[in-house]
């Protein structure tokens, strides 16, 4: 049924004026801790090619009480102010995860579980739904754990060549 939906979904929301997460937060929180489920678009090339920039959308739910390694957590970043969509990558002895976007280089620690405001539990790419229990979206998850080192060289490759 989501799926049927997607491109009117798309166009309402590219129709429609953007609005900064900050000013939806609170709605959001209040459909997460009700066991709803919130959606939207984000913005950024942290996570591609999972997500594109402003084309994919995702689908969160509160986490649990723990996130497990190759979660995809939606986060507040206390030390920038920003919030961000990336996995889990491994653990700190303090509790805290270590983050890094799909197309990124450089973890992120420290992110506090309070930080986290919810995972995803779904997302549509290229206009196909996914959820992350798929047995396609984990086999991408353990590729991209073993394939890390080599995409790392790969990223950082081609960021030294756009840079010229």
């Amino acid at each position: 049924m989501l799926r049927d939906l997607f491109p009117r979904l798309k166009k309402l929301i590219f129709l429609n004026k953007e609005v900064k997460i900050e000013e939806l937060l609170p709605l959001m929180k209040e459909q997460l801790d009700n066991g709803k489920t919130v959606s939207f678009v984000p913005r950024g090339n942290s996570m591609r090619p999972m997500l594109g920039n402003g084309t994919d959308m995702v689908i969160l739910k509160k986490p649990g009480d723990r996130l497990h390694l190759s979660d995809v957590a939606f986060y507040y970043r206390r030390e920038t102010g920003a919030y961000s969509i990336h996995r889990v990558v491994g653990f700190q002895k303090d509790g805290s995860y270590i983050m890094l976007g799909d197309n990124n280089v450089a973890k992120e620690y420290n992110i506090k579980p309070e930080d986290i405001i919810a995972v995803v539990s779904a997302f549509y790419h290229k206009g196909k739904m996914y959820e992350v229990s798929h047995f396609g979206y984990r086999v991408y998850c353990e590729l991209l754990f073993y394939f890390r080192p080599i995409r790392r060289m790969y990223i950082s490759f081609r960021n030294k060549i756009k840079r010229g």
